[in-house]
């Protein structure tokens, strides 16, 4: 004996539900949530490291959240500003907003929330410096980096700063200053996006030439910039990320840890700057995001009471 299936009797959910789905859907995309990993990792190293006695997770917990409801703003938008460029690439068409999904005044108002309610969040729940830093980050990011896109390659130059400043703010609410120790972390912070975000530039170069962005000099076919960008940018790196093995902030562990990764990122850079392919740029931006959370671990793990 067998059994069937009445699909006359199935209930199926009404087409409204579907339509809520998918909107929700397109609003946590607006946020750039794999952004966000990055973003929240990198204040929660901040955090950490700035804390002079044991962690008061709740205020943890707190910096993060306010963090990442500014960072979610600031990316939404980032994609209401750029939505007619994203339209032209394909690797962007698809977004809410190029693709009708969302309309411009939805993303507009769902990301002044955001970066408003993360901004009075801490200065609420955290202090007043960390949520300055944050709002510094979004109306650099928005008001420099994002119009300075369609101007001068040398854009990753201004952008790196409202990106590096995530390990700033967890140091400050955890602290209420900074010291030398989050300036260090700012610049590893700072040096990484070069080799990373230039990776992504020379993978998608043709697709972000036909939106009208500079991410890369338009007459460098040779690819000259980029292996400057990611060769230079990942050897210095190696030097500031030992500073605090050498200031004795961490241990023998996150040296040598640090060294060993460095090197790797090098050599994945040096390999693209001879090969130039799009799947060496791939490894390169593979590299990139695993090198960075290692590495903040690594301090962490590490981490002697001299903060």
């Amino acid at each position: 004996m067998g059994c069937s299936i009445d699909n006359s009797q199935k209930i199926t959910p009404p087409a409204s539900s579907f339509g809520l789905s998918q909107k929700l859907s397109d609003y946590w995309k607006l946020t750039k949530p794999e952004v966000n990993f990055l973003v929240v990792m990198s204040a929660l190293a901040g955090f950490y490291l700035g804390a002079s006695g044991p962690v008061h997770f709740k205020l943890l917990f707190n910096t993060l959240l306010g963090t990442l409801l500014v960072a979610s703003g600031t990316a939404t938008l980032n994609e209401y500003l750029e939505r007619a460029h994203d339209a032209r690439m394909r690797r962007t068409s698809n977004r809410p907003l190029p693709a009708g999904r969302l309309t411009a005044r939805e993303a507009l108002i769902f990301g002044l929330l955001l970066s408003a309610a993360g901004g009075i969040y801490l200065a609420w729940t955290a202090n007043a410096l960390a949520s300055f830093l944050a709002i510094l980050t979004l109306l650099s990011y928005l008001a420099l980096y994002t119009p300075l896109k369609r101007r001068t390659p040398f854009c990753t130059l201004v952008g790196a700063v409202p990106g590096a400043m995530p390990p700033l703010i967890g140091w400050a609410a955890a602290s209420g200053s900074l010291s030398f120790g989050a300036w260090v972390l700012f610049f590893m912070l700072f040096l990484w996006q070069f080799p990373h975000f230039t990776a992504i530039a020379w993978m998608y170069r043709h697709d972000y030439s036909r939106a009208g962005y500079l991410m890369l000099p338009p007459a460098d076919h040779q690819g000259r910039f980029m292996a400057t960008q990611v060769v230079g940018f990942s050897l210095l790196l190696i030097p500031i990320s030992i500073i605090p093995a050498l200031t004795g902030h961490t241990g023998q562990l996150y040296l040598f840890g640090a060294l060993i990764l460095g090197i790797l990122f090098v050599y994945y850079g040096v390999r693209l700057a001879i090969s130039r392919s799009n799947s060496v740029a791939r490894r390169v931006l593979l590299a990139s995001v695993i090198y960075l959370p290692l590495v903040y671990a690594l301090m962490m793990l590490d981490k002697l009471p001299v903060y």
